[in-house]
């Protein structure tokens, strides 16, 4: 029963928009300051690429997921 409990929360966890904005925000603090180390010109707006990239991936996937299941069956 605990163990149910605690996947549970661990699927709830790995989905949840919490989880999704605190790595776009990771990515893109680690990103402008890479960029800011290097000099990179418009490294404000060049480090959201990569966690755009990134939130982009969680939204799309879901939907990819689906399709390669439903294709395997």
């Amino acid at each position: 029963m605990e163990r149910n409990r605690r996947v549970e929360a661990d699927k709830a966890w790995e989905v949840s928009w919490t989880r999704r904005i605190l790595i776009t925000a990771l990515t893109y603090g680690i990103a402008v300051l890479f960029l800011w180390l290097i000099a990179s010109p418009n490294f404000w707006l060049n480090a959201a690429v990569p966690a755009l990239g990134y939130l982009l991936s969680t939204l799309s996937l879901p939907w990819v997921k689906q399709w390669w299941l439903s294709r395997k069956q």
